[in-house]
């Protein structure tokens, strides 16, 4: 299978791209790497906090996201980190020169735009961090804030 670079598939450009490649997709799911390393956003003193994992997940369903949206034939649209339940990170960084491999899998997708991820981390000795995480996407030419007043 020949998947896209993993910065066609996401709204966010240069040092913001957090992950290098997309492993493997499908219909429900997507992995992604990225490995650590001195040049990474949010490297401090040899490690990247493991706080950062939450971030690796809402960009792999990101990557999911416009994934899906070319097989479709449509656009890569912005989408929202609404929040998460759960995260647990086993080891509070993730340390220089690991490779991590971003799991998501879509367990719920409203018509409105909702869905819900179950997510997790993992290196080459386990896993490593988990969380089920809410993510909002307007729909096709839809602003995020439509119809809202004040």
């Amino acid at each position: 299978m020949n998947l896209p670079d993993i910065r066609d598939l996401l709204p966010h450009s240069g040092p913001m791209v957090l992950l290098d490649r997309v492993v493997a997709a499908d219909d429900e799911s997507l992995c992604a790497e990225v490995r650590v390393r001195a040049d990474s956003l949010f490297y401090v003193d040899g490690a990247i906090g493991g706080w950062v994992g939450l971030e690796y997940m809402a960009q792999a369903i990101g990557a999911y996201a416009g994934y899906s949206a070319r097989l479709r034939g449509e656009r890569v649209r912005i989408g929202y980190l609404l929040g998460t339940r759960h995260y647990e990170c086993m080891q509070p960084s993730f340390a220089l020169g690991s490779l991590l491999k971003i799991y998501v899998k879509r367990v719920f997708q409203s018509d409105e735009g909702l869905a819900s991820f179950d997510c997790h981390i993992d290196d080459e000795k386990g896993r490593l961090a988990s969380a089920n995480v809410t993510v909002f996407q307007s729909a096709a030419g839809a602003g995020p804030l439509q119809g809202l007043s004040t």
